[in-house]
């Protein structure tokens, strides 16, 4: 499994690291504010937080270039921000605005960008999986050399339709990369109580599909391993796996309790792993950054995502009339 050690051993520029240190810090703090708005009312209905994951798809998107593509399931506001959505538009639709992605009819399930190549975040557990191969499909048959990242997560991993499009994509050699964010529990149930698999990845084996186990709180062993995994299809080599160990600091949902789970637990995860501390004593330690350096950075995501929750609050919500638009006749 990659890990921080071999990430400490590559060779990434003070820029570099800054960049990731400012793109997982938005996420989180990002993801922070979206749950004061859902306790004070401001969000309906479900919301998933991305807090403790951040790594994963910041250290994937460093690996993306114009035209390649993401998908993923309902915790999906990281995965918007890191592929450069704006944190306005986001919060907008999560609040049902019409200053939303979605014109604030889709909320975080059903919020899309075609600029940004972000084709959603879907609720239907594992769905996303045989969509994210169909995109795959669609830029081999235009014989670009784009790639598809298609995200899940563990509790997704035991969904049979994940191994049809396996079984598929590995038949047409699809430029395809599945991401199983494993943060080690299916809403409540822990990987350890629903699997008798030592990794998920290995049952990628056999279909043929080659894979590995990445520490994915360390965003340069997530870039690494990414690397590897778009160059493999970028050469024809059909699809990847990689399943990167991971953790949510929050419950499944802002309605979940997390008393399946110890404190202590989640606490050491926190103190000895935490993604975001990572790069910042990768920044401080060897004098590539100041404190005040890092603190400016805060404040000047506070101060973004601040104007993102204005803007939510000061748009209108959707009129009457767009009940009609943008739907199937």
């Amino acid at each position: 499994m990659a890990t921080k050690k071999d990430a400490a051993k590559s060779n990434v520029s003070r820029d570099e690291l800054l960049k990731y240190y400012r793109e997982m810090l938005l996420i989180r703090r990002f993801e922070e504010k979206a749950g004061q708005l859902y306790g004070m009312g401001l969000i309906g209905g479900f919301c998933h937080l991305y807090i403790g994951q951040e790594a994963v798809v910041v250290g994937l998107e460093a690996c993306a270039k114009a035209g390649d593509k993401r998908i993923t399931s309902y915790r999906d506001h990281g995965h918007m921000l890191a592929c450069g959505m704006d944190p306005k538009g986001v919060m907008a639709e999560l609040t049902g605005r019409s200053g939303g992605y979605s014109k604030g009819k889709g909320g975080s399930m059903h919020m899309f960008s075609r600029e940004k190549h972000f084709y959603g975040g879907h609720g239907i557990v594992g769905a996303q999986v045989p969509l994210g191969a169909g995109l795959a499909f669609a830029d081999k048959y235009k014989g670009n050399d784009s790639v598809t990242f298609t995200y899940f997560g563990d509790g997704a991993a035991n969904q049979g339709q994940v191994y049809e499009t396996y079984n598929m994509a590995e038949l047409w050699s699809l430029p395809v990369i599945f991401v199983i964010e494993n943060n080690q529990y299916a809403m409540g149930t822990s990987v350890k109580r629903s699997t008798k698999s030592t990794t998920l990845f290995g049952r990628g084996l056999a279909y043929g599909i080659p894979g590995e186990q990445v520490d994915g709180m360390d965003v340069l062993a997530v870039k690494a391993a990414g690397e590897k995994a778009v160059a493999h299809c970028r050469a024809g080599e059909g699809p990847y796996i990689l399943e990167m160990m991971t953790y949510r600091y929050r419950g499944h949902s802002m309605s979940d309790p997390a008393k399946y789970r110890t404190r202590e637990e989640v606490e050491k995860i926190k103190t000895e792993k935490d993604a975001i501390e990572h790069v910042r004593d990768l920044l401080l330690t060897p004098g590539l950054a100041s404190e005040e350096d890092l603190k400016a950075i805060d404040r000047e995501i506070k101060d973004l995502v601040n104007a993102s929750a204005d803007f939510a609050r000061e748009s209108p919500e959707p009129a009457p009339s767009e009940l009609w638009t943008d739907i199937y006749a």
